[in-house]
């Protein structure tokens, strides 16, 4: 009689094989359509498009111990003569100091990579600190800083005209002192208007003032921690009053009220190749 098992060494698969390790992805020189996916141009009166916008309200300190109270009201954020404008007022806002505004097109604009271009004037005056940023819509990585991200334009009032375009991910990130950025100083920041700009693909984020690149991120391929740029992304406009960073040097009441003047948001489609 002879006696087979089921175990034999035939049917052993052995160990098993690793899991392959991510990849940096190689830069194809994605283009970017002409024509704009999604935009808005200001061409008309009265509270920013609800159809384009929402806003977040509140007046909890936002993560950095700020000063204002955000509101809905047209007094921090309308539309007129084809801009849009955000000011931050001295007021007494629920239980803050100040009142402001920040817009926000999650749920009417998220995006996945493509071309970020607004055209805008900032505001000056020690304890401003206006953005123009991105948060991820899904957060599928987790809270801030696991989920990403992207800082478009900032700039604080202390330090007048020198612009900032930054990134944070779990790695790199401004709690750690390990975020990756760069600036320029525009010397007219607050009496023109420029244009600011990331190109985002599976490669890199790339920041430009005035079509000149300023910063360049790129995709080290070993996952999340240090590229969630991954997910869906919606856009951010505000100015912050005070905080860690913007009220690092005080607040100067008088210089109130202060505006952020924008002209255009443009967002284009990533060509796929």
């Amino acid at each position: 009689m002879f006696i087979t098992s089921c175990g034999s060494k035939s049917d052993d698969p052995g160990p098993l094989a690793p899991a392959p390790r991510p990849q940096a992805p190689t830069d194809k020189n994605w283009t970017f359509e002409s024509t704009p996916i999604w935009a808005d141009e200001f061409d008309y009166s009265g509270a920013p498009d609800p159809a384009k916008w929402g806003y977040d309200t509140g007046g909890h300190g936002w993560g950095n111990n700020e000063l204002q109270h955000y509101t809905d009201s047209p007094a921090n954020a309308s539309v007129t003569d084809g801009l849009l404008t955000i000011t931050a007022r001295k007021e007494s806002t629920q239980d803050r100091d100040y009142s402001s505004a920040r817009l926000v097109t999650k749920g009417k604009g998220d995006f996945l990579y493509g071309r970020f271009e607004i055209r805008a004037k900032l505001p000056t005056g020690r304890g401003t600190w206006p953005a123009i940023w991105m948060l991820p819509t899904d957060w599928a990585y987790g809270d801030w800083p696991k989920s990403g991200e992207i800082d478009i334009m900032e700039h604080v009032g202390y330090d007048q005209n020198k612009v900032h375009v930054t990134v944070h991910t779990e790695a790199y990130n401004h709690g750690k002192g390990t975020q990756k950025g760069n600036s320029k100083v525009i010397p007219t920041a607050s009496s023109e208007f420029h244009n600011y700009r990331v190109d985002w693909t599976p490669y890199a984020i790339r920041g430009y003032i005035d079509n000149s690149q300023v910063f360049e991120f790129i995709n080290d391929g070993k996952g999340f921690a240090t590229w969630p740029f991954d997910k869906r992304f919606h856009l951010l406009l505000n100015i912050a009053v005070g905080g860690n960073w913007g009220g690092a040097q005080g607040v100067d009441p008088t210089v109130f009220p202060q505006a952020m003047q924008v002209d255009y948001v443009r967002v284009y489609k990533m060509n796929d190749l």
